[in-house]
């Protein structure tokens, strides 16, 4: 998987990259047809809030987005990769629901 970081008016940090590093990584075993994911980090003025986005492409064009802003980067990290995570999960239920209805079989009589 690919993962793409940007930060936009704010300075990268290996900590921060690191953290963007363990959090995308681990979307796979959410849904495992995921293809890549771009992060990007929008700092704001000074005591401003920042904005986390996360936008993880999947085959079949599907395409999963998480954003959130607070003043602490790591929380906007944080709790956009759960929004992603949440929509990776629905979006693999949803799949294997439509795949195993669970129906009775009708037998003749």
């Amino acid at each position: 998987m690919d993962i793409r970081i940007t930060g936009k008016h704010t300075e990268m940090t290996e900590d921060i990259k690191a953290r963007i590093e363990e959090k995308v990584s681990g979307f796979p075993r959410f849904y495992s047809s995921v293809l890549d994911a771009e992060v990007i980090i929008e700092g704001g003025k000074t005591g401003a809030a920042n904005i986390a986005e996360i936008i993880v492409r999947a085959k079949h064009n599907r395409v999963f987005i998480g954003k959130h802003s607070d003043p602490d980067v790591y929380v906007c990290i944080d709790q956009a990769a759960e929004k992603v995570e949440r929509q990776l999960t629905k979006q693999k239920q949803k799949e294997r629901d439509n795949k195993h209805s669970g129906g009775e079989v009708k037998t003749q009589e």
